[in-house]
């Protein structure tokens, strides 16, 4: 009994001690850390918690001044059409064709004029039988379609309205930079109009593969019901249209992209004033930076884009630039791809002169550039010299597609197909061909061996009667 007593007894005068150990030292040293808690950390710059402050009590950009001026302009597109229904098993006895069924499709435009112009994408209204337009208080008018532009998926359209809109002011797309702040401003689901923010991630954006394009990307949320809404800066002036989200699933995952607002203008304003768009061009051709000829140059590694080829009768032909040139420049817009000239060059016209800055034998040149209509310009493929279809061609046969045959000097094609001046190239292994570009695309791709990579051959002769062949 005395021996648990003892063991108690010693036990508990352990707890007292090791008690108030704890309250003598570690309890006091906890009250010197906080009582410092305001000093710097010896190991930190003392001028550190000033930078810090000086970050946090910046100026935020304000973005509700530029949401205001912007949702009153944004609207929502309705676009219905009649697509053929699928065919029932009375329809198959029958041989009846199946029921026409209708099919409605939505996206967003913007205002453009108090009159009642409307910018928004060539897909979300195409194929349409109507178009009913909703703006941002609900007032629904009927639009009509003015024109459109699919390479660069821009359609004008008009309402007629009782008072004056709000009609959205141009901004500078070539002046906007990466990381500068934006709003994307759409009227999805008819929702009335959504803002969301982000910036500018990286311009003349390519998402064909072909050079085609020249989109600005964005990080600020766009979904499908957002395309043709407008892409706005600080200030709410417009500088492109959505048009695009790359993804798999169909729904918004960090990447959107937008037509510029320099094209979108001067697309809109060749259809209000010719009817249609009018291209000027360079007239050179650039060598793609991954092909073999372009890593045995050290194409890769250059600022700006090299010079290929020349085209005859072309404005650049004409001013002087040569195979071998490097582009650096267009109007002082600095030129490091492909699609930023092709970008710059879609906002010009046959006509303009654009000044362009070349590096060639290691000293800068400056070279005025009358630009060409792009129904002059030729490219030799396969022996065979092609062009794009004149304007007068596509207005008189309502054909917009394909690259006509100026000569041909393959005997094959010619002795076996029958193909000569006057013929029409419409697709090659199942690809599309609408313009020369597409053209360029296959040769870029295949190089020489472009003929022997032929399997099958799509085309229309002289009485327009499409024809195809299969090469075995």
């Amino acid at each position: 009994m005395k021996k648990i007593l003892t063991l108690v007894f010693v036990s508990v005068l352990g707890g007292i001690i090791s008690l108030s150990a704890y309250t003598l030292f570690l309890e006091k040293e906890q009250n010197i850390t906080i009582e410092n808690s305001q000093e710097l950390p010896s190991f930190l710059n003392a001028n550190y918690n000033v930078k810090t402050s000086n970050m946090l009590n910046a100026n935020v950009t304000d973005f509700t001044l530029a949401a205001e001026n912007t949702i009153h302009s944004v609207v929502h597109v309705k676009n219905t059409a009649t697509v053929s229904g699928g065919q029932t098993l009375q329809d198959l006895i029958y041989g009846r064709k199946g029921r026409p069924k209708t099919q409605v499709g939505t996206g967003s435009g913007v205002i453009i004029s108090p009159d009642g112009y409307i910018i928004t994408n060539n897909h979300v209204i195409a194929g349409s039988k109507t178009i009913s337009i909703t703006l941002n208080d609900n007032r629904v008018y009927d639009a009509v379609v003015i024109g459109t532009d699919e390479k660069t998926d821009i359609a004008l359209l008009k309402i007629e309205a009782e008072s004056e809109l709000p009609a959205i002011e141009f901004g500078d797309s070539d002046t906007a930079k990466v990381g500068e702040w934006v709003l994307a401003v759409g009227n999805p689901f008819n929702l009335t109009s959504t803002v969301t923010a982000g910036i500018i991630s990286a311009k003349a954006r390519d998402l064909s593969g072909r050079n085609s394009q020249s989109f600005i990307q964005t990080d600020a949320a766009v979904n499908p019901g957002n395309s043709g809404g407008a892409l706005v800066n600080s200030t709410g002036q417009l500088i492109g249209i959505n048009t695009a989200i790359s993804s798999q699933t169909g729904s918004y995952i960090g990447y959107s992209f937008a037509v510029p607002s320099n094209i979108a203008k001067k697309v809109i304003q060749d259809i209000i004033e010719y009817g249609d768009v009018q291209e000027g061009i360079l007239g050179v051709s650039i060598l793609n930076r991954n092909s073999r000829e372009a890593l045995e140059k050290g194409i890769n590694e250059i600022e700006g884009v090299y010079v290929s080829g020349v085209e005859e009768k072309s404005g650049a032909k004409k001013a002087g630039i040569k195979n071998g040139d490097i582009i650096i420049k267009l109007d002082n817009i600095e030129v490091s791809k492909f699609s930023d000239l092709s970008g710059y060059l879609k906002t010009k016209r046959p006509n303009d002169v654009v000044n362009v800055e070349v590096l060639r034998d290691n000293q800068i040149k400056s070279i005025p550039v009358t630009l060409s209509k792009s129904d002059i310009i030729s490219v030799d493929f396969i022996d065979m010299e092609l062009r794009n279809l004149p304007q007068k061609f596509k207005t008189a046969t309502d054909i917009n597609e394909g690259v006509v045959v100026q000569t041909n000097k393959n005997k094959y094609l010619y002795t076996k197909l029958g193909i000569r001046p006057g013929y029409i190239i419409t697709g090659i292994n199942n690809i599309s061909i609408k313009t020369l570009e597409d053209i360029s695309a296959f040769v870029a791709k295949y190089g020489s061996n472009a003929q022997d990579e032929i399997f099958k051959l799509e085309y229309m002769n002289t009485n327009l009667e499409r024809k195809e062949v299969i090469f075995e």
